[in-house]
């Protein structure tokens, strides 16, 4: 029997590209479509037409009555609805807390009681070694998501983390504002001239979670094996000769971010493509589900990467993932 799939944060630049991504399988009897813009999912809902297997509910992480109705007959979900913006953040604390954090516990508590089989949710390479207040709601939520096997397992419930960087011409993200920028003549804006990031495709980071979903077996946070890049580069790939200011690093801003760090890194192992980092509760031993224990010492930190792309690669990406 074809398992059911509900998606918080339906409607968000991974949302929707992951229900259309699943829309074009046949894996699934039922997918569910949650978020809290009536706009965005009457929009979507347009866009996609009519399909016998999509749902649509309007509400609000924050509400967890509202979860528990949701999660009715649901096998699977995936997490994805969070409040993002770095600067935001820092001047609107609580609200993140209430999104990230609380409407999280929601989604473990909701989930465990309707019993639904799986739950990952997305994170984000800003909840390793926080030192902002989003990055830090993260972790927070990672933890709970992970904690919530002990919870979750009696009923039949488990819960894993997929850990990503920066996505390629997503809403908010760094590229539509230069493009912005640009076209209204202004000079591109960066905080320092000496900053990385990881980067990836929509596409890549929707079939990633997908693969995490099926794979895991509760407690693991996942991590992608994925390129860096150094912000003059991304100046370069969209436009060399432009004009660019310099204009500090914003609030809560790293030069360099991180996905895997030193002490995780204790509890990493490697496989070809992705890292698995395993619980601390974790009672084996040896390899874990055949990969391989990361070296002494390792850090997975987008300065430090063996992988990076060129101002052509990442203007090759940029046109091949328009704005999204």
């Amino acid at each position: 029997m074809k398992p059911s799939l509900l998606i918080t944060g339906g409607t968000g630049s991974f949302g929707s590209r992951f229900v259309r991504y699943c829309l074009c399988s046949d894996k699934y009897s039922k997918i569910v479509v949650f978020s809290r813009d009536e706009l965005k999912q009457s929009e979507l809902r347009q866009s996609l037409g009519e399909d016998e297997r999509l749902r649509w509910f309007i509400g609000d992480i924050r509400e967890e009555n509202r979860l528990r109705r949701a999660f009715q007959g649901i096998d699977l979900v995936v997490h994805a609805a969070a409040l993002k913006q770095v600067d935001t953040a820092e001047y609107n604390p609580f609200e993140f807390v209430k999104t990230n954090v609380f409407g999280s516990q929601n989604v473990i508590d909701a989930a465990i009681d309707a019993r639904v089989s799986k739950v990952i949710a997305l994170s984000t390479d800003k909840a390793s070694s926080p030192i902002n207040l989003y990055g830090a709601t993260k972790l927070t939520a990672d933890k709970l998501f992970i904690s919530g096997n002990h919870y979750g397992r009696p009923q039949g419930t488990t819960f894993s983390v997929v850990r990503y960087g920066n996505v390629v011409n997503s809403r908010g993200s760094v590229v539509p504002l230069l493009q912005s920028q640009r076209a209204q003549g202004k000079p591109f804006t960066i905080t320092d001239d000496r900053m990385t990031r990881f980067w990836l495709s929509l596409d890549f980071a929707v079939e990633f979670v997908e693969q995490s979903l099926e794979r895991m077996i509760g407690g693991e946070l996942f991590v992608p094996k994925i390129p860096s890049m150094k912000i003059v580069d991304l100046i370069a790939s969209i436009d060399p000769q432009w004009p660019v200011e310099t204009i500090g690093i914003r609030p809560g801003e790293k030069l360099h971010e991180e996905m895997i760090s030193l002490d995780e890194s204790r509890r990493a192992f490697e496989f070809k493509n992705y890292f698995v980092v395993i619980p601390s509760t974790y009672e084996g031993s040896g390899e874990y589900a055949g990969g391989k224990i990361v070296p002494d010492g390792f850090r997975y930190s987008s300065d430090n990467n063996s992988e990076w792309l060129t101002s052509e690669k990442i203007k090759q990406l940029i046109g091949q993932n328009q704005l999204l």
